[in-house]
């Protein structure tokens, strides 16, 4: 029989283990709840290619802005920690070091092993890139042994493990501190032969390295998604799927698209040497009138620069068919307007120009998101207010947001029709025009930005290349 204090004793560790117990069960919270509490949401994601967005727009591109949205949602703040190498990316989401990635990430039944995915945001390719004069290889059969390289641990290395059980002969050379981008730039400068990219990637890095090239598609469709430890309860992933059902629905994805991705195949080869020749040698006359008009106007110069080479590909004494004429190809009621007295005179023309679409900026409604109203300002620019109204007010009429840039600029052609301009207040226009000279000057403009930051890229002579 056991002593009294013994019973006691026992009862007593009864009583503190099961009050444990309680107090842990009363404490347990989601780990949404949590990270709600601390107030910061632990992203990690990949470096960008460039920081041309982060330039225009003062954030770091795609799935930063959508991050951070997805962030403020939530009531918190989102952190972000930068890597290179996928590697380390993967690592510090399966041991949780950090609450989630968005790197643009393929959700891949091996990755699924370990990590947890949202659901998918984006669809994209995955491509199989040559430089622009090498042989085009028609498939992996034409590629020699160890002339492809692709980034360690992406998906690209484990569609090529899953292709090589078809075709055994299929070699590679996997480089596990290279990053696609790096990678991208190596077959650029003649570095490496062909890697593999998806489309996402790819587009970008043509914006600034001529010479890349799809060779042929390695997979047609991937889908991109956030990333989430295993051990998680759950709860932030819940909450990111709802995020992103809801900016699919409500456009957010389209736009984020459109503002980082989809006006970036609007120049060619011949357009970007040229403009690359330009820079060199007719920019420099100008570039202090256009930091002058910037000045005046509160508009990047890098924009206005943009917006004048569209025009006139920075000849003072450019005239069009129309009788538009100078820098920014005034009209003679605009250049009244503007109090330019000789439109030829490189001075005038850009201040009155510049002033010109500042005014058509302010005439934009100030709710609409300020890249927007940039976007719908150099429209006008092109076709005029009234018929970027037009196109505003159809877009209304078919249920789209007429505040939105890139539902807008799908109406904008449709002033071609007369079963449409024949309903609007300004009638017929060459909607497509505007649509056009928009994204040039976007490409432009990405250019320009570009060039500044590595001004060594105008060194060379990249047009030695045959075409």
């Amino acid at each position: 029989m056991l002593e009294p204090w013994s019973i006691n004793k026992q009862f007593v560790r009864f009583l503190v283990i099961a009050y444990v117990i309680l107090i842990v069960g009363c404490e347990q919270s989601t780990q949404l709840e949590r990270i709600k509490k601390q107030g910061e949401l632990k992203v990690i994601t990949k470096h960008p290619l460039t920081d041309i967005h982060k330039e225009k727009y003062r954030l770091g591109g795609f799935e930063h802005e959508l991050v951070t949205a997805f962030a403020q949602s939530i009531g918190v703040k989102a952190r972000f920690v930068y890597v290179d190498d996928m590697a380390t990316l993967l690592r510090s989401v399966r041991y949780a070091k950090v609450h989630m990635a968005a790197a643009e990430l393929v959700d891949t039944p091996g990755r699924r092993r370990t990590l947890r995915f949202s659901l998918p945001y984006r669809q994209v390719s995955e491509q199989l890139v040559y430089r622009r004069g090498a042989r085009r290889p028609a498939s992996f059969e034409d590629i020699s042994s160890g002339k492809l390289h692709v980034s360690g641990a992406s998906s690209h290395e484990e569609t090529l493990q899953q292709t090589k059980i078809d075709h055994p002969e299929l070699a590679w050379k996997s480089c596990g501190n290279l990053h696609t981008p790096t990678l991208l730039q190596a077959v650029e400068e003649r570095g490496v032969s062909y890697t593999i990219a998806k489309s996402s990637d790819l587009l970008p890095a043509q914006q600034i390295y001529s010479h890349l090239r799809p060779a042929f598609e390695v997979e047609f469709e991937r889908a991109l998604a956030w990333a989430f430890p295993k051990s998680d309860d759950g709860s932030l992933r819940q909450a990111a799927n709802t995020f992103l059902c809801k900016a699919i629905q409500n456009g957010v994805i389209e736009r984020l698209a459109d503002r980082y991705y989809d006006y970036m195949d609007r120049l060619n080869y011949v357009d970007k040497q040229v403009f690359r020749r330009h820079i060199k040698d007719r920019l420099p006359e100008y570039r202090d009138l256009f930091m002058e008009a910037s000045q005046l106007t509160g508009m990047d110069w890098r924009l206005l620069a943009a917006m004048s080479y569209q025009e006139s590909h920075w000849l003072p004494d450019a005239v069009s068919p129309t009788g538009v004429r100078g820098l920014m190809m005034l009209t003679r009621a605009t250049a009244k307007q503007m109090g330019v007295v000789n439109r030829m005179d490189p001075r005038e023309s850009v201040l009155g120009g510049a002033k010109y679409l500042d005014r058509l900026k302010r005439r934009i409604p100030e709710h609409i998101h300020p890249i927007d109203r940039l976007w719908f300002a150099l429209a006008s620019y092109n076709v005029g207010l009234g018929h970027l109204e037009d196109a505003r007010i159809l877009t209304r009429r078919q249920g789209g947001d007429p505040d939105i840039w890139v539902q807008v600029k799908k109406r904008l052609p449709l002033l071609t029709e007369k079963a449409y301009f024949s309903t609007l207040k300004y009638g017929y226009a060459r909607g497509h025009e505007p649509v056009i000279y928009v994204e040039r000057i976007h490409n432009y403009y990405d250019l320009l930005i570009w060039y500044e930051q590595h001004p060594e890229a105008l060194a060379g002579d990249q047009n030695a290349d045959p075409f």
